[in-house]
């Protein structure tokens, strides 16, 4: 089954996308005589040709012109540089409007209207976009195409079977009977009576199936919401040279879908949108307006930035004078006197025997009666006495 589109965003209405092939060199100058040419008979209303730096890989061509009588249109091209498989491309418009199938097709507002022309082919398979396109004989190749297509989101892919073979008039490409806008959006896959089988074998993981003598509109992937493979089948074509009127509203339905962005187209949109260069003048002068407006919005967002700047330097200031007065009324501390250094040990012993000598020098001397001169003094301090 296909998978969901939930997670992506979708196209917005107004936005016409498509991605092709250039499969032929030198796209850049098919382009520049083809806008030159469109814009001398007025298709166009002007183009411009971005400046090329030397590491770009793609020109770039802008151009702008009106539908509907005065609704613009802004288109972006870019193609890439040669490469062996030929050049690819991507084109994004935008209108001021939602999109109207009617408009003619941007692409043919920059490539040339010939038949033939080397830039119309799909980008995923190679295939035309305005012509029909059978199917390959080989089976392995027939589910390689038709897988290609069902996972392709730019180009809208239709299958269609054919119950017999077609003379000439079964040989009319569907995108000729399409609204302008389809013309290069849709990939037209044509099976061969004989081919049933294995195209719905290949589309068998999809969840589509193309009924006999019928056609389908491939989903892409993601699917777009609201797709449903029956309400996009068509049960009988009759491929006579009529229009096929269930086949062509079957398309355009498809078309009007809310699609999911395909890979790419975001950052196309996004570059169309932002770095557009081709101005009117009543343009220039009102970007011009903006970026004044812009500058002026700078500068006063910077003046006030920088008032309140020097308000909280004042600020600062002010709190570090009334702290500095506030201390300077406060009296010094006394200088505290330094206390005396820690006594050794070796110096407490010392200071222990001197106050004991001391102590022992200043006592008084103890008598002893055994002592046979001191008894002799005494007896004479006595018969002095007596006399």
């Amino acid at each position: 089954m296909p998978s969901s589109s939930s997670t992506r965003p979708t196209t917005p209405p107004s936005v016409w996308q498509a991605r092709g092939r250039h499969a032929g060199t030198a796209a850049d100058d098919v382009l520049r005589l083809s806008l030159r040419q469109l814009k001398d008979s007025g298709a166009i209303d002007d183009y411009l040709e971005l400046p090329e730096d030397e590491a770009a890989q793609e020109w770039i061509f802008e151009a702008r012109w009106r539908v509907a009588g005065s609704v613009t249109v802004r288109a972006r091209l870019t193609v890439e540089h040669g490469t062996g498989s030929g050049q690819e491309w991507v084109l994004v418009a935008e209108a001021e409007a939602p999109w109207d199938p009617r408009w003619p097709s941007p692409a043919e507002m920059f490539w040339p209207r010939e038949p033939d022309a080397a830039w119309d082919h799909d980008a995923v398979t190679g295939l035309r976009l305005t012509d029909i396109n059978p199917l390959p004989a080989d089976d392995k190749a027939v589910r390689r195409v038709l897988r290609d297509s069902a996972r392709d989101g730019w180009s809208i892919h239709v299958v269609v079977h054919e119950a017999m073979t077609t003379d000439q008039r079964g040989r009319v490409p569907l995108a000729g009977m399409l609204p302008p806008s389809l013309r290069h959006r849709v990939v037209e896959h044509r099976a061969a009576p004989s081919q049933l089988r294995v195209v719905n074998w290949a589309l068998r993981e999809f969840g589509v199936e193309v009924p006999r003598g019928g056609a389908v509109v491939l989903p892409g992937s993601p699917a777009p919401a609201g797709y449903d493979a029956d309400d996009f089948a068509v049960r009988s074509v009759f491929l006579d040279g009529s229009e096929p009127a269930e086949l062509i509203h079957a398309v355009t339905r498809f078309a009007a879908l809310p699609r999911p962005v395909p890979e790419g187209a975001e950052e196309a949109v996004t570059a169309l949108r932002e770095d557009w260069r081709l101005l009117t003048l009543e343009e220039e002068l009102d970007r011009e307006r903006k970026l004044v407006a812009m500058y002026a919005e700078a500068l006063d967002a910077m003046t006030k930035s920088r008032d309140l700047y020097r308000e909280a330097a004042e600020q600062a200031h002010a709190a570090l004078a009334a702290f500095r007065e506030s201390a300077d009324a406060v009296p010094e501390p006394r200088p505290q006197p330094a206390s005396s250094p820690a006594t050794s040990p070796l110096q407490q012993l010392t200071r222990t025997f001197e106050r004991l000598k001391g102590s022992a020098r200043t006592r008084k001397p103890s008598s002893d009666p055994g002592d046979p001169q001191e008894s002799e003094a005494a007896e004479e301090q006595r018969e002095s006495a007596d006399r």
